[in-house]
C-alpha cells in the first residue's frame, strides 16, 4: 500500500495523503528479542519481551502524512484570529511538500501566552487538519523525565515514554505531539523532564532515538512537536533555540463573539436536537460567553442548550448558562 486517504478536519480541508515510512530495524527487533529469550529472563522481562513481539507482530511501516494539495485555510485562520503566524507557518510548509514526495516537516513549534487564549484547541485543530490525531503530554503533571523518553525495563512498572507509544504504538511516523506547559516541568524531579528533548529536537539525533524501556532505535525525526507555556523564562534556552516561538495574543472583544457565535452555530449544527433551537443567538448571549475562555465556550453552551431544552424554550438564554464564580477575573481576552 503506497498511500491512503485520511479523514478530514471538516472544514473543507484536502484529505491528507500518507506514504509508507519504516520507524525501526526489525533485524534489530528480532535480535533483543533472541537475546532475551536465550538469557531465560523472558518471565522477568515480561513486557518488554511482550513488547518486541508487538513491534515484529506490526512490523515497521507506519503512515508517513503529506498534503495532496495546499488546503483551503480560510475557515481556520478565521476560527482562529490570534494564531495567524503559526498558521502561515503551517501553511508555508504544507505549500514546500505538495508537488513531491517529501514528507510535512515542521520546525517545533512554542506557543507562549497566557492562559484561555486557546494554545491547546490550535494544536488540536492541527491535529485534524493532518489526521494524525494528538498526543497530549501534561508537564505540569511530569514528575520524572521518562514519560517521555521510557524508563529502564529493569525497573518494577517500566514502560515505554510517550514519543515511543506515539510511534510504534500509533499508525503514523510523523504524529503530533503536544508537550502542553513545558515551562511547568518540575525542576525538582529526580530527573529532567526535559532531558530527552535535546535529542528530539534536532532532526539528526531524533532518527536514532533509542528510548530506555525498548533499548531499539527509532526514528522520531518526523514527529510534529508543538509546545504551550505561559512564561519562557523557566525554559532553558538550549530548548528555546530549538523552536520557533510564537507570541499568542488575547482575543479582541470582538473576535471572541465572533467565535462564539461560530461556536454556537457549529453545536447547533453538530446534533440532532439543534433544529429545536434558533438558528442565530441572541447578541446578549454572545456577549456573555465572549467573557469565556475559548475552552470554556462550548461547556457553557452545552449547558446552555440543556438548560433552555428544560425549559422548553427554542432560545438559549444567559440565564441557562453556568453561572460564573464570582469576582473571578476574566482572562484571555483584550477589551
Amino acid at each position: 500500500m503506497s498511500h491512503a486517504q485520511l479523514n478530514s478536519s471538516g472544514l473543507g480541508f484536502h484529505l491528507p495523503v500518507a506514504n509508507m515510512k519504516s520507524v525501526f530495524d526489525a533485524g534489530e527487533v528480532e535480535k533483543k528479542l533472541s537475546k532475551l529469550r536465550d538469557s531465560g529472563q523472558m518471565r522477568e522481562r515480561e513486557s518488554l519481551f511482550n513488547t518486541y513481539e508487538k513491534m515484529l507482530e506490526s512490523g515497521p511501516e507506519r503512515f508517513s502524512v503529506k498534503p495532496s494539495g495546499l488546503p483551503e485555510m480560510d475557515e481556520l485562520y478565521d476560527a482562529l484570529p490570534n494564531f495567524t503566524s503559526p498558521l502561515d507557518e503551517l501553511k508555508r510548509n504544507l505549500a514546500l511538500g505538495q508537488d513531491c514526495g517529501d514528507h510535512l516537516e515542521l520546525t517545533p513549534m512554542l506557543l507562549l501566552g497566557p492562559p484561555g487564549v486557546g494554545k491547546t484547541h490550535f494544536a488540536r485543530q492541527m491535529a485534524d487538519l493532518l489526521g494524525t490525531g494528538m498526543n497530549l503530554v501534561p508537564m505540569s503533571s511530569m514528575t520524572a523525565g521518562w514519560l517521555l523518553s521510557g524508563s529502564s525495563s529493569q525497573w518494577k512498572g517500566a514502560r515505554p515514554g510517550k514519543v515511543f507509544e506515539s510511534i510504534v504504538e500509533g499508525q503514523y511516523a510523523n504524529p503530533l505531539i503536544v508537550v502542553d506547559e513545558i515551562d511547568k516541568a518540575s525542576a525538582d524531579a529526580q530527573y529532567d523532564p526535559l532531558g530527552a528533548l535535546y535529542s528530539l529536537l534536532e532532526h539528526d539525533t531524533a532518527s536514532h532515538f533509542t528510548d530506555e524501556f525498548a533499548e531499539v532505535a527509532i526514528d522520531a525525526s518526523q514527529v510534529i512537536w508543538i509546545m504551550t507555556a505561559n512564561d519562557e523564562r523557566s525554559i532553558p534556552k538550549p530548548i528555546m533555540n530549538r523552536m520557533n516561538v510564537f507570541e499568542i495574543e488575547p482575543l479582541s472583544a470582538e473576535a471572541a463573539q465572533k467565535i462564539a457565535k461560530r461556536l454556537y452555530q457549529s453545536i447547533r449544527s453538530e446534533h440532532g436536537w439543534g433544529r429545536y433551537f434558533d438558528e442565530e443567538p441572541t447578541q446578549s448571549l454572545i456577549e456573555r460567553l465572549a467573557q469565556l475562555a475559548p475552552r470554556e465556550m462550548r461547556r457553557a453552551l452545552m449547558t446552555g442548550f440543556g438548560n433552555a431544552k428544560l425549559a422548553a424554550r427554542e432560545q438559549v438564554q444567559i440565564e441557562d448558562l453556568p453561572l460564573s464564580h464570582e469576582g473571578k477575573k476574566k482572562v484571555g481576552f483584550l477589551s
